[in-house]
């Protein structure tokens, strides 16, 4: 017998956060595209995060529970996608939400313009902050140096597993971040939906927030660490001329905000890769 595979999964991580998941697990249900598999990640939580899915596991077939001992967002992840029979991968944390349109409105853009490697959406802070999450526009050279894509966009399960996968060395944040790095190149197609289809909770504390000033430096040269060739593309495309030295202002001007403060991590990053 034949079995039908889904054309989209949905990675649903899910770490102490069961209070949440039903807002999150509700979302999915409502989606109007509905050849959907969910897989929940359960990642080693403390809490009843394991009783919560199994409710919707019962309720809907095609919501599937996995059980893992704690290995961290990006390897519940990883072992989410890899569990997955869809041919396309929406990865959405366990307390955020999807509104009803998104995966259908993705589904016909990939079907419509095939060289689309990744869609996202326009988004909206909830929770402890209530307000439009104003996005740049996509532009690789400007990517590189400052994510404008949340963790859940779409792309093919095909692309994926030309990766390595979801950075398990990015501990704290950015590893949604540090994974497109890998996954687009300076000639990959994204779209971006212009309608607010993704809604990310801000808590009071959450991993994001927490990483603090002295974290930020150590994420940084962690994602130059994980790309080298990405930003040693760069600097000797765009900032390395024939000058051995770029002035602070022009700096700012071609690399932007993100990685000239503080400027003695440019300064570093030139004579890493001079």
């Amino acid at each position: 017998m034949n079995v039908k595979t889904p054309t989209l999964s949905i990675i649903v991580p899910c770490y102490n956060q069961a209070e949440y998941l039903p807002e999150t697990l509700d979302s999915v249900l409502r989606q109007t595209f509905q050849d959907w598999e969910c897989i929940v990640v359960n990642d080693g939580s403390p809490d009843n995060t394991s009783q919560v899915a199994n409710r919707y596991v019962e309720l809907d077939s095609r919501f599937k529970l996995v059980e893992s001992e704690n290995k961290g967002l990006s390897g519940a992840r990883n072992i989410g996608i890899r569990a997955s029979s869809g041919q396309f991968i929406l990865p959405l944390d366990s307390d955020d939400i999807i509104m009803p349109q998104y995966a259908q409105l993705a589904m016909e853009r990939f079907e419509r313009f095939p060289e689309t490697k990744l869609v996202y959406c326009q988004a909206k802070k909830f929770g402890a902050v209530n307000e439009f999450w104003v996005l740049p526009d996509y532009n690789w050279d400007k990517f590189i140096f400052e994510n404008c894509i949340f963790c859940s966009c779409i792309y093919r399960r095909s692309d994926f597993d030309k990766t390595a996968g979801y950075n398990e060395n990015m501990k704290v944040g950015w590893e949604d971040w540090d994974f497109l790095l890998g996954f687009l190149n300076k000639e990959a197609v994204v779209y971006q939906i212009p309608k607010v289809l993704f809604h990310y909770r801000v808590k009071s504390v959450s991993m994001v927030s927490s990483v603090v000033p002295a974290n930020f430096e150590a994420l940084v040269w962690q994602i130059i660490d994980n790309h080298p060739n990405v930003y040693r593309e760069y600097l000797y495309n765009r900032v390395i001329t024939h000058e051995r030295y770029v002035s602070t202002e022009k700096l700012d001007k071609i690399v932007g905000h993100a990685m000239t403060k503080p400027v003695r991590m440019i300064k570093k990053l030139l004579l890493k890769f001079k």
